[in-house]
């Protein structure tokens, strides 16, 4: 069986360069006073303007879709590690709802952007290890983040150290959040699979 299928990179990409659009106004590298030398700086005779910063939507794009990717992923390797064929899918319909809410609603976007598929024979210790595993990688993702600003951004804070520590922050902040909010037990979440699944194997 494949890593991942040629359907499933497709939905990946696709949904990443959804999610850029979606949050490129909200998550923004750190901006510093502009002045126009700046851009004379970046441009040179043999390579014209030069990039020196992701723009917004990168940034976001690089923020947020790490979070969502391994989340899914989680659900996808732990699913096949117990046998399943699992196949993680871009949410399209829940995309389309996302732009729009962006469009016509900016500062609440509450969507789905994808999800995992697997046959639904899973045991239900099975199904409550594929739902926490999920969230498990967005806690691990925001305890990683928190260590390497405690422990690793140590020295002087250089811009380019004030750019990272920024990333960092909004990472974990992101990842913490999905954590919270999958893990909430109400129908369709994550959480609610995992507390459901548990509860049928003690009751």
């Amino acid at each position: 069986m494949a890593f991942l299928s040629l359907l499933e990179v497709v939905d990946i990409v696709i949904m990443s360069l959804v999610i850029g659009f979606i949050f490129k106004d909200v998550l923004r590298p750190q901006r510093r006073a502009f002045h126009p030398d700046d851009l004379l700086k970046n441009i040179t005779p043999k390579t014209g303007l030069k990039l020196g910063r992701l723009n917004d939507f990168w940034y976001a794009v690089l923020l947020v879709a790490p979070a969502i990717i391994f989340h899914e992923f989680g659900h996808k390797f732990t699913a096949i590690a117990f046998g399943f064929n699992a196949t993680f899918h871009a949410a399209y319909s829940w995309l389309v709802i996302g732009v729009l809410l962006k469009l016509f609603l900016p500062g609440f976007v509450f969507f789905v952007p994808a999800y995992v598929s697997y046959p639904a024979v899973a045991t239900p210790l099975q199904s409550a290890a594929i739902a926490f595993a999920g969230p498990a990688i967005n806690g691990l993702f925001w305890l990683v983040s928190f260590l390497f600003m405690r422990f690793g951004m140590k020295g002087r804070l250089t811009a380019k150290k004030r750019e990272t520590l920024r990333y960092l922050a909004l990472f974990r902040r992101i990842n913490g959040f999905l954590f919270i909010l999958n893990m909430i037990p109400i129908p369709g979440f994550d959480g609610y699979h995992v507390f459901s699944n548990l509860a049928a194997i003690v009751f």
